[in-house]
């Protein structure tokens, strides 16, 4: 029980680990103190959905709907670019007040720009279904299989709270509109790539 918790735990925080659209939104609102809680249950709960889904063998669905994955492709490129591009002319704007002052958008639409970042992404689905659903097919029993999913559950939990509210330490960097500007350039910047690969 323990083996296979430990390894769902490597396995999906591995996974999370590489900086992305998701986490670099995480980051930047934990800069700001603002929504952080909410934020991070939000993208760790999707998560936890995602990978019980992988877990009990829901990858087949992209086998049964193959073009599906291009479709989610297409829509998150899309997405990203619209994102990154906002980020660039916030860069480019250099108004930082609210952010320095630690205020962000609203709740809402703050999670609402957090749940199109996860659900919109297909390698999210790549990583859950895909990849965690095919490392889970060796525990054969119901217990071990639990085991796994709640161990990279609990990974994903431990991720994002950590980034969310350990993004506080950079807090004193971040005191001047330079740093932010540098900053949204960077997320412009990942937001660009991660679309490029998309529909690459």
């Amino acid at each position: 029980m323990i083996g296979a918790a430990l390894t769902g735990f490597a396995t999906a925080f591995s996974l999370i680990l590489a900086i992305g659209a998701q986490n670099a939104f995480v980051l930047r609102q934990g800069l700001t103190r603002s929504h952080v809680f909410a934020l991070c249950l939000l993208c760790a709960a999707s998560d936890a959905v995602l990978i019980v889904a992988g877990v009990l063998g829901f990858g087949a669905i992209t086998e049964k709907y193959p073009q599906l994955p291009q479709m989610m492709a297409w829509g998150g490129a899309a997405f990203l670019i619209v994102y990154g591009t906002m980020r660039l002319w916030a860069a480019y704007k250099g108004a930082y007040a609210m952010q320095i002052a630690g205020k962000s958008a609203g709740l809402w639409a703050t999670l609402g720009t957090a749940a199109a970042l996860t659900w919109l992404n297909p390698h999210v689905y790549l990583d859950t279904l895909g990849l965690i659903g095919a490392i889970s097919v060796q525990f054969t029993t119901a217990s071990l299989k639990m085991a796994f999913a709640i161990g990279a559950v609990t990974s994903s939990f431990v991720f994002f709270f950590g980034l969310g509210y350990g993004a506080r330490l950079l807090a004193p960097v971040m005191q001047s509109a330079r740093a932010w500007q540098v900053l949204d350039v960077l997320i412009a910047l990942v937001m660009w790539v991660l679309a490029f690969k998309l529909i690459s």
